[in-house]
């Protein structure tokens, strides 16, 4: 498969919405994505985005697999969140050694990679590695993985942890305890990995204290794509889908409204004719367009910063997990208006806006998304305070 320029990526995601949206209450239902789904991201190349070149992906930036997620987004969230952090835990093993990366895509690049940070396991040092015990939530697009990238403690031979890592493991060592029933991104499978005594060799772990501050293993110090900021990488690809989900939103609603739906118990025939309506309209698509606005902004930043190479400063560094809150809590109000504006119907369980809803609700949840410690954490860098209230910037 020859490498596709960003505008054929984003044409191959747009070509998908008809499918993903004809699945989306499919795959709630089924709390997976459905494997139509994976089989037509798969053919279109959109799990090998952040897949080096040299070893049969497409090594794009971050503003490309941002711009394909949110468009993902406008057919169904679950999908373009799994194949989000697909292709953010593929961009990790990027920074692993390639004896690693040869693990994992040494028979093709077609291998797919989910991934938990947190480090809620226990790890003993032996010969040549480590022994792993632990159970990692939350681990989305895992039922579509042949591997994992999972936080662990690292420990020395006397068991005092030395380090803070993650470890490459394939599923085939895991199990998977099916723990995903929530109100929102139903879809994702984002079910508990767990793992027994399992050994990973020492080239499959890489240190995440290292990697927070840019010093990555990997000996291709030439690939841009593998020199961008780890966390604001791992944070802001989780607002791609919420800004997709909005434009979804929004144009549910605007279609609506051009099918004449009134206003009940007014005069109003044609809520398109209320005065309410079109500020309330123009007031969330503004939203939507200042949610985008930052998510670009901010992966613009990381891809430039890449190609400088030098490492993105802290300041920036905070200014994108800023702006990753911000893109959650704008998509947040631009649904809600669009809720109010559609009314109660809303909530039918046969009208996706319900659907819509949800899934934002609850990915814009997620811990490295939340907005009054993103704000937190960047007033402290503006203000040149070096005590700061999480490592992870």
């Amino acid at each position: 498969m020859s490498t596709p320029t960003a505008e054929e990526l984003k044409a191959r995601a747009t070509a998908l919405v008809p499918l993903l949206k004809e699945n989306a209450a499919r795959a709630e239902s089924e709390r997976r994505v459905p494997e139509e789904n994976i089989e037509a991201l798969a053919e279109a190349g959109l799990f090998r985005l952040t897949v080096p070149r040299r070893l049969g992906g497409f090594e794009t930036n971050f503003r490309t697999l941002l711009e394909v997620t949110s468009e993902l987004a406008r057919g169904c969230g679950s999908t373009a969140w799994v194949t989000t952090l697909i292709n953010v835990t593929n961009w990790t093993v990027g920074l692993f050694p390639e004896r690693a990366q040869l693990d994992v895509w040494g028979s093709g690049p077609d291998a797919r990679v989910c991934g938990v940070l947190a480090p809620t396991s226990t790890s003993r040092k032996v010969e040549g590695g480590w022994r792993v015990t632990g159970r990692w939530g939350f681990a989305s697009g895992s039922l579509h993985a042949q591997w994992a990238n999972l936080g662990i403690p690292l420990t020395d031979e006397s068991g005092a942890q030395t380090d803070q890592g993650s470890a490459l493991i394939p599923l085939t060592d895991l199990t998977i305890d099916d723990t995903w029933y929530v109100a929102g991104m139903r879809g994702t499978g984002s079910n508990t990995l767990v793992a027994d005594d399992v050994f990973v060799p020492e080239h499959r772990v890489l240190s995440t204290t290292r990697g927070v501050v840019g010093d990555y293993p990997t000996e291709h110090k030439d690939e841009v794509l593998y020199r961008s900021a780890m966390v604001p990488v791992l944070a802001l690809v989780l607002a791609g889908p919420q800004a997709g989900l909005a434009q979804a939103a929004l144009e549910h609603v605007v279609a609506s409204l051009g099918k004449g739906k009134g206003i009940s118990y007014t005069f109003y025939e044609k809520a398109a004719e209320a005065p309410s309506t079109q500020i309330q309209l123009a007031e969330a698509a503004q939203l939507v367009d200042t949610a985008r606005l930052h998510l670009l902004r901010a992966a613009d930043d990381i891809d430039t910063w890449a190609a400088s190479g030098t490492y993105m400063p802290l300041e920036i560094r905070a200014r994108v997990r800023m702006d990753t809150g911000y893109v959650a809590r704008r998509a947040r109000e631009a649904i809600d208006t669009l809720v109010s504006i559609h009314g109660a119907g809303s909530f039918a369980e046969a009208n996706p806006l319900q659907r819509i809803w949800r899934d934002q609700e609850t990915g814009s949840r997620h811990a490295v998304v939340n907005p009054a410690i993103a704000s937190e954490l960047y007033g402290r860098a503006l203000l040149g305070i070096e005590d700061q209230v999480t490592p992870l910037i």
